[in-house]
């Protein structure tokens, strides 16, 4: 009786094993996941030098342009030094920093200033890109799964707050914002981790005056699958630094946020590695618009003890004793370096 248990048990094993076979890459276990690789800049691509399953990632922090402490560039440096990165990078083409009523004795407008964060990536997948179908990533779902912590929910072109101020800097000359083919928009929340909320509370409670600050971040953006028509074969062929044909284009544009920023902008670029045909290359662009006027709330912040390492700044470049987490808290550069990892494993599935 016990021989022929174990010869059952042998013979449904067999069959186990030969139904699995067509299938043994699966029980390999997930993949691993991709690591990064911090950089000066983007180098010229060459495919024996980029890695599986590395990133390639460069935020120009170090650059002569930017500030030293945070690693933001002023716009109109960037602008000035990098006029076609700003206008791949900018909300628009076109966009400036936006003007708001003047303060002083004339009355005159100000330009309101503004510091980015501009970081770039690239990294190679193990499937020819004419397999990638950009138009799939264009779901809430995908969105919420590039980072869990902030909660979206869709809205229409009528929902959109600068479709509905003509004067508002961030209204997008050229289209309303959230219209046309595989596009969608959401209203996004992020309620600000740690010690943080804790902080902001304290603040508040010290002024006797002025705005109060809000722990949570809220912000408006579609997401949308760049039209062929749109895309210029010559402009993102310099920016990425790869030889091949442009396949197709993945945008989100933050075009409202309720403090801290005045725009955000993530493009990623998808393209075939021109070495080998079985292999696609993606370079992914982020520029986060940050109001410059938090740099002038230093002192304000230094002046109480307990406050010295919640300087705006300082706590949007990753530099407080007050970040945490993945997300946004966790200051603009990890939280940078986290979505393009998001990124990449989602377009690597």
């Amino acid at each position: 009786m016990k021989s022929l248990f174990v010869a059952a048990l042998t013979a449904a094993g067999a069959l186990l094993s030969a139904f699995a076979a067509p299938f043994g890459h699966a029980a390999e276990g997930p993949s691993p996941e991709f690591q990064l690789k911090d950089v000066p800049t983007l180098p010229p691509f060459a495919a024996s030098a980029l890695a599986p399953r590395i990133i390639l990632f460069t935020d120009h922090r170090s650059d002569e342009l930017a500030d030293q402490a945070t690693g933001l560039i002023r716009f109109s440096e960037w602008a000035r030094s990098r006029p076609q990165q700003k206008q791949l990078l900018g909300l628009f083409p076109s966009y400036e920093e936006p003007t708001a009523g003047g303060n002083d004795a004339t009355g005159k407008p100000r330009r309101r200033g503004i510091h980015v964060y501009v970081a770039e990536a690239r990294f190679v997948l193990s499937k020819p890109a004419g397999s990638i179908d950009l138009s799939r990533m264009i779901t809430l779902d995908l969105i919420q799964q590039l980072d869990p912590a902030i909660k979206d929910r869709v809205i229409t072109a009528a929902d959109a707050i600068p479709n509905k101020d003509p004067k508002s800097a961030n209204r997008n000359p050229q289209r309303a914002w959230c219209e046309g083919d595989s596009v969608i928009c959401m209203a996004s929340q992020y309620r600000l981790e740690g010690r943080l909320p804790t902080g902001i509370l304290l603040v508040n409670k010290l002024r006797e005056s002025g705005k109060k600050i809000s722990d949570t971040l809220e912000f408006q953006s579609e997401l949308r699958l760049v039209p062929q028509r749109e895309i210029s074969q010559t402009a993102l062929l310099m920016a990425t630094g790869v030889e091949s044909p442009i396949i197709g284009a993945v945008e989100q544009n933050i075009f409202y946020v309720n403090q801290v920023m005045q725009f955000g902008k993530f493009l990623a670029v998808l393209q075939g590695d021109p070495a080998d045909a079985r292999k696609s290359v993606v370079t992914a662009f982020i520029a986060l618009g940050v109001d410059s006027d938090l740099f002038e709330k230093k002192k304000e912040f230094e002046n109480v003890p307990v406050l010295r390492n919640l300087v705006p700044a300082q706590v949007l470049a990753g530099n407080s004793t007050f970040n945490t987490g993945n997300s946004i808290s966790a200051g603009l550069p990890k939280y940078s370096r986290n979505r393009v990892k998001a990124l990449a494993a989602q377009l690597d599935k």
